[in-house]
Order: C-alpha cells, then structure tokens, then sequence
C-alpha cells in the first residue's frame, strides 16, 4: 500500500511511511509472535522463569514444578526450539537453563515485571524481604565457609536466584561486590590466625580458601601493605578496617 493509497492525510507522512515499511516486513512479526505463542502457557512460563535462576536437570524440573518428566520435556522441546533455553549435557544427565541472549533476558524482565505489577504491593514488599533474607544467609554461608570457594553459579542454583539479581542485592546490602567482601573477610580471618595460632602461611592458606601460598601472599600483601610473616612479627603496625 503506498502512502498516497492511505483514506487520510495528515502531516506525519515520514513517520507513518517508515511504519508503513516495518508493517510490511510479516516475517519479524511472525517471529516475535511464536516466541510470544511460548510463553501463553502458564506451566510453560513457569518453566522458562524457573531456569532463568537456575540450571537444572528434567528430574529436578520435574520434582519443582510437580509433573512427570515427560510433560516437562514437552515443555522444555519448543523453548529450546525458539532459543530461549540452552542445554548441556554431563553423562546421562541433560541440564536445561535460560539461553544468555537479550531475547531471553528480555522476557524475563518482562515476566517479573508484569508480576510486580499485577500483585498488591504487600506481597512484592514480602518477595523483597524473603530476597534481602536470603541474601543474609548467602553471606552468612560464605564466611562460615572461608575454605571453600562457592561460585556465584553454585549460589544462584541452590537459591533459585538469578545470578545477576543475587549480585546486585548483596551489593546493595553490603555495599560491595560479593568478592571484594568475601576477600576482606578471608583476609582478616587470616590475620586473626596468624596472631593467635602457630599454623603454618600454607596452613593458614587453605583455612581462608587460598590452595595456593603464593597466591595467598599476594592478596594479604595487597590487603594489609605488607606481608604475612611481617605481619605476624609486628601486627599492631598494620590495620585495615573493613566496611560497615
């Protein structure tokens, strides 16, 4: 249809010729309409929010979502089909998560955005307590744990939290990055010990997570200015203070 086949005429020839043109184009609206027809399944959303915070197995999905595996699987098929799911295989077991696109991400945002729309505001105010509440016990987890180095992935999947959202909480909690936190308290951990125990730099080392001596030294030297046997012989010269 030209513009001057168009019933009116107004003055916003150039806009509407430019709309005119991208109507035209059937094929791109018929691709966002199928990855929208994927969506209009509430168990298929459920799904593809599931694994927008976490990776996980057909089983797993399956236990979650209360459905067999194969229903689940029928599910799963289309959304990988479209894109909006990626997956891998260890052994037998298959993992299904979110694809790292802007399309999925997108939906994604679109999804939890329509729900904090559409719920009372009570019940977004609890989700946001229950996040901040988990983010604590994230923290709490990680300096109970200064030997073991947990990956924001392995957080992010025992938690049901999207790794980017988890991120940006404990930020805002902490008001610091989960490593930049984590390392001072690793690093004060170790200055603890190098004063109140005889464990060897090695020992203390692996206690705050670092199977590497070198390594160790570098990050306690870059911490405190000065290294751990100097530390050791004169503490009172050197102190840092970590962040409220």
């Amino acid at each position: 249809m030209s513009r001057d086949s168009l019933p009116h005429h107004h003055t916003n020839e150039k806009k509407l010729e430019k709309l005119q043109l991208q109507l035209s184009k059937i094929d791109d609206f018929q691709i966002v309409a199928e990855i929208f027809k994927q969506l209009g399944d509430t168990t298929r959303i459920r799904i593809f929010w599931l694994l927008c915070h976490c990776e996980e197995c057909v089983i797993n999905i399956s236990a979650m979502m209360n459905m067999s595996s194969p229903a689940v699987s029928h599910h799963l098929r289309p959304l990988k089909n479209r894109g909006l799911i990626v997956s891998r295989r260890v052994g037998k077991e298959v993992y299904y998560k979110a694809a790292d696109t802007e399309q999925s991400q997108m939906l994604h945002q679109m999804i939890e955005r329509a729900i904090e729309i559409t719920c009372p505001k009570e019940q977004h105010s609890l989700h946001q307590f229950r996040q901040e509440e988990l983010i604590r016990t994230i923290h709490d987890q990680l300096t109970a744990h200064l030997d073991q180095r947990i990956t924001i992935e392995d957080l992010a999947r025992q938690y049901l939290m999207n790794p980017t959202t988890l991120k940006t909480l404990f930020k805002d909690i902490y008001g610091d990055s989960i490593a930049s936190h984590i390392k001072e308290h690793r690093m004060e951990a170790a200055a603890s010990m190098l004063l109140e125990t005889d464990d060897t730099i090695a020992q203390i080392a692996r206690a705050v997570g670092y199977e590497n001596q070198s390594k160790f030294t570098t990050a306690f030297k870059e911490f405190y200015q000065v290294l751990p046997t100097e530390y050791r012989k004169s503490p009172q010269l050197f102190s840092k203070k970590r962040k409220d």
